[in-house]
């Protein structure tokens, strides 16, 4: 679970994350880089395609800066991933709701902007 978020900063059990990074249910990818920082493409969830995820959850920061296309959210959806994309607060949110369910989750969160 996700203990807190505020601007730039997450703490998940007890420890401290200021970068962007993926959350799986039983690990984390810290200093998570996209490779057009504000987009985000198939290649940046390289991670989260190697496990077995069924649903994805996209902080795209505090202002929703970060931007995913409708057609990532369908190449993810044909491979057998449900996406949802809103600023990372409400999307740490629905995480540690998914989480607490059982689900397949992982959480890809943009913290800052």
């Amino acid at each position: 679970m996700i203990t807190h978020y505020s601007f730039g900063k997450v703490i998940i059990d007890k420890k401290e994350y200021t970068a962007d990074l993926i959350v799986f249910p039983d690990s984390i990818s810290p200093s998570w880089w996209r490779k057009e920082g504000h987009g985000l493409c198939l290649e940046d969830l390289s991670e989260v395609l190697k496990k077995d995820i069924k649903y994805l959850v996209v902080g795209t920061g505090a202002y929703g800066r970060m931007k995913v296309s409708e057609s990532l959210i369908a190449e993810l959806k044909a491979k057998g991933i449900e996406t949802y994309v809103m600023e990372t607060d409400k999307a740490i949110s629905l995480f540690n709701q998914f989480l607490g369910e059982g689900k397949k989750v992982a959480g890809a969160f943009h913290l800052t902007c």
